[in-house]
Parts: structure tokens; C-alpha cells; sequence
């Protein structure tokens, strides 16, 4: 299927520029919206190339908007597809175009690439996407481009990992960290791919995890989850038996958090 949209894209008539391996990607996460009744908005016109191509890959029941910031692009408007100008890096403008169209299914961004378009962009559309839709954000591969942001710390790249962190803040077990702002009530799942992340969004997806149980046979196994990480605690036997028993269970997992740590450390380098 990949083909066909990199086909509709080289047999176009007007200009476009995209990077070979996004098609395939396209392809993974638009295709089940072909054919249906959507709202697709693309961040990014220049030429008005890839508008033409999105019109035909989804068909007639699909909605296309284009955003840019520059006003000559309004030309590209006709033939069932609506161009709007504005700042993708404004919250205002977020605020009135959402207003006006409502909430939409997909949002594609590829406009301007710095960290503060990506990440307003992202915390403006987040809320105003229907469930089971999808936020794409293209060229991420920016945050690692100084002529593009030059605080890294801030990178749109960090956003995603501090969101990453975010979304399993709902995971019942131990909350190590709570943030101020989130969006993990929307975002039930995150794709990463090179110069491009995905959020999918469903309100009904995000509720807080719940372990259950069926009704078969319980054979009373015991779980040695645990036991597999006291590999390299067998060398320190000799002293664990000169250590009273109250105090050997929390020396035990302080040791053995150190030791696998120590392990599998430069796989962070």
C-alpha cells in the first residue's frame, strides 16, 4: 500500500518534498482511515503538494485542511481542500482554529520543526483530537539540530521521553513522580520511529490499569520473578551468613540493585 501513496506522491503535479522512509510509516498509521469520514489537518503547505496527495489517499468523505504561516499558500484552496493561515507556534491561534472547526482525527506536523512548534502544537491538539485519533509529528530528528533549538534540555525529543513518564504514571504500582502539566489522560499510546513520533489518543483507553484473574486452577507455583536478578549475589554467601537475619533481607536488595545496576550501566552510554 506503501506504493500506492509513494506513487500518488511522484506522479504529482505539484512540488513536495518528503524523506523516502515516511511512507511506509504513513501507511502503518493512516491506512485504516481511508475511506471514512475524517478530519485530516497538515501543519507545513510550502507548494501544496502533499494536500493534493492526502485528498486522494483518503477520499472524498475526508475533510483535508492545510496550515501555514504564509499567506501565498492560500492559493492552493479548492478541489476539497481548506487552507489556513496562521502560527503554529501561537496558542491563540490553536485556540480559534479549533474553535471554528471543532475537534479533527488527524493532525500531521510538518511545519516548522523547532521545539516550540512541536510541543505547542502538540499540548494544543492533544485535547481537540477524537478518540482513536492521531497526532504525527514528522522530522524530529530536529531536537538533535542546533540550527533548529538551541537548548537541548527542552528538545521536543525530551518532551516525548518526560510524556513517556507521564503515561505510565498511571500504572497502579509505586508513584515516583507526579507532574504539573499532562497530557496522560488523552494519550493511551506513544510510537517512536527515526524522525518520528506518533500519539494516539482515547480518552477511554487511559484509565488506570487493574490486574484480574480467570477461574482456572490456581497450582500454587511459586513465582521466582525475582530470583533470576540474584545472579551475581552468589560470590557474597560468606558474609550474608554473618548478617543477622532482620538485617539481611534489605542489605540483600540494596547489593543486588548495585550489582545489576553497575551491570547494565554502559548500555546507557
Amino acid at each position: 500500500m506503501s506504493k500506492e501513496l509513494r506513487n500518488l506522491f511522484e506522479t504529482s503535479k505539484h512540488y513536495s518534498i518528503k524523506w523516502e522512509k515516511y511512507f511506509e510509516i504513513y501507511d502503518d498509521i493512516f491506512s485504516k482511515f481511508r475511506g471514512k469520514k475524517i478530519t485530516f489537518v497538515e501543519i507545513g503547505i510550502l507548494n501544496g503538494g502533499s494536500l493534493k496527495i492526502w485528498r486522494e489517499y483518503f477520499g472524498p468523505d475526508a475533510r483535508v485542511i492545510g496550515i501555514d504561516l504564509n499567506p501565498e499558500c492560500k492559493q492552493f484552496e479548492g478541489n476539497g481542500v481548506e487552507i489556513v493561515i496562521g502560527n503554529q507556534s501561537d496558542p491563540i491561534f490553536w485556540d480559534e482554529f479549533f474553535k471554528k472547526y471543532g475537534k479533527v482525527d488527524i493532525i500531521l506536523d510538518d511545519g516548522g520543526h523547532t521545539n516550540l512548534d512541536q510541543i505547542t502544537t502538540t499540548i494544543k491538539s492533544i485535547e481537540n483530537i477524537n478518540n482513536d485519533g492521531i497526532l504525527l509529528i514528522e522530522d524530529t530528528s530536529t531536537s538533535y539540530v542546533s540550527e533548529y533549538n538551541s537548548n537541548p534540555k527542552y528538545s521536543f525529543i525530551n518532551f516525548c521521553k518526560k510524556t513517556v513518564d507521564d503515561l505510565n504514571y498511571t500504572f497502579p504500582f509505586e508513584k515516583k513522580k507526579k507532574f504539573n502539566f499532562s497530557l496522560n489522560k488523552y494519550i493511551y499510546s506513544i510510537q517512536f520511529y527515526e524522525s518520528i513520533v506518533v500519539f494516539k489518543v482515547n480518552r477511554n483507553r487511559t484509565r488506570t490499569n487493574k490486574i484480574i484473574t480467570n477461574k482456572g486452577i490456581n497450582s500454587g507455583i511459586r513465582d521466582f520473578f525475582m530470583k533470576g536478578n540474584e545472579i551475581y549475589l552468589e560470590k557474597y554467601q560468606s558474609i550474608f551468613n554473618k548478617i543477622s537475619f532482620v538485617r539481611l533481607t534489605k542489605f540483600k536488595k540494596k547489593l543486588k540493585n548495585f550489582l545489576n545496576t553497575n551491570k547494565i550501566k554502559n548500555y546507557f552510554n
